[in-house]
C-alpha cells in the first residue's frame, strides 16, 4: 500500500474516511460515500482507514472519534469533519477544492 503521504499529495482531492468496523455512524456513512464516489468519479479519490488497523496514523492525524472525514490536496488538510456528514456537504468541498 502507498505511504500516506504519498496519497494525500495527489493535485486532486482526497478524501480520507477514518472509521472502525465496530461503529454504527460509520457503517451509515459506507454507503452514502459509494454513491459520493458514483457522483465526483475521477475528480476525487475516496479512501477508507480503519482506525483499529491504523493506530498511529490516526493519532498523528488527531483523530478523536469516529467517523472522521478529512480532505486533503497537494498534501494540505482542507477540511476536517467527524460525525456522519451528507452527500452534498462532501460533494460540495470536493468541487470547491477541483
Amino acid at each position: 500500500m502507498a505511504k500516506f503521504s504519498e496519497i494525500i499529495n495527489k493535485d486532486k482531492p482526497v478524501l480520507i474516511d477514518f472509521h472502525a468496523t465496530w461503529c454504527g455512524p460509520c457503517k451509515m456513512m459506507a454507503p452514502m460515500l459509494e454513491t459520493l464516489k458514483r457522483k465526483v468519479g475521477d475528480k476525487a479519490t475516496i479512501i477508507k482507514i480503519d482506525v483499529d488497523k491504523n493506530q498511529n496514523l490516526a493519532a498523528s492525524m488527531g483523530i478523536r472519534g469516529v467517523p472522521t472525514l478529512m480532505l486533503f490536496k497537494n498534501g494540505k488538510e482542507l477540511w476536517k469533519g467527524s460525525g456522519v456528514r451528507q452527500i452534498a456537504e462532501l460533494e460540495g468541498l470536493i468541487n470547491a477544492n477541483l
